[in-house]
């Protein structure tokens, strides 16, 4: 007996703004991500409990690249108003704090199963659904999704 093919990766490119905050620093975090598919929009959000900011930052990107790979999306870019990330992503800067490199690491395994991956640096006005979504996140405590398999967090 043979299994279905697997679906093919989406045909066109597929967009997500993510953003993390944390009130303090560390302090109480979450994260927000606004995906754009073709048509459809998924907006993700999740708290952390306490985290810094890069924290934050980081889980969006990993709950960006792993809703990706669950939508079997092959083309994705994903714009964040955090440089210091983006920059670590495209390896212009080193990952030097030790509490970011797993989620570095989780991150960049994570984007191999894309056929492309893009990520670029917006400010902040150009961010303002994933940054209401990671702020709604810690506002009202919004449980991780249970696809979503951070480093150092159990898996649900």
């Amino acid at each position: 007996m043979s299994r279905p093919p697997s679906p093919s990766p989406s045909p066109s490119p597929c967009r997500a703004w993510i953003d993390g905050a944390a009130r303090g620093n560390p302090g109480e975090a979450g994260f927000g991500l606004h995906f754009v598919n073709g048509d459809a929009v998924e907006e993700i959000a999740g708290y952390l409990g306490r985290a810094t900011n890069n924290v934050a930052e980081y889980a969006a990107l990993v709950a960006a690249l792993a809703y990706a790979r669950k939508q079997n999306v092959g083309d994705l870019t994903v714009y964040s108003d955090s440089q210091l990330m983006v920059r670590q992503i495209n390896g212009q800067y080193r990952v030097k704090a030790g509490h970011l490199k797993p989620y570095y690491s989780k991150a960049l395994a994570l984007k191999q199963s894309l056929d492309r991956f893009t990520i670029a640096h917006v400010r902040r006005e150009q961010n303002r659904d994933a940054d209401r979504l990671a702020n709604h996140a810690i506002d009202q405590r919004v449980a991780l999704p249970a696809w979503l398999e951070l480093p150092g967090r159990p898996a649900r």
